[in-house]
């Protein structure tokens, strides 16, 4: 059976009553006897593993940052001391 939350107009108290879905609404508040509306308030159901539009479909798609070319990371100067003695770089070795 559905639990459904009702709002008091008069008093602002706020209940659940739990009803088969074919009860009519309440109509009465069951703290004053003022009226009451129904308050609608998102499901707690959750749905989960695979096959569901949330968990396979909503993270792939034609989104912008999918489509255009990701920038390489740069790579930093090497900037550790080079040792006394040896050739720092391949231009300066002996050209016979």
């Amino acid at each position: 059976m559905p639990l459904y939350e009702y709002k008091c107009t008069k008093c602002g108290s706020v209940f659940e009553i739990l009803q088969k879905v074919n009860d009519s609404p309440f109509k009465k508040c069951i703290h004053c006897q003022g009226a009451v509306k129904k308050v609608l308030s998102p499901s707690a159901l959750q749905f989960k593993g695979s096959g569901w539009y949330v968990t396979d479909y909503a993270s792939k798609g034609n989104r912008a940052s999918d489509s255009e070319p990701k920038e390489k990371p740069k790579k930093d100067k090497d900037t550790s001391p080079k040792k006394k003695g040896s050739p720092s770089s391949s231009s300066e070795k002996n050209h016979s």
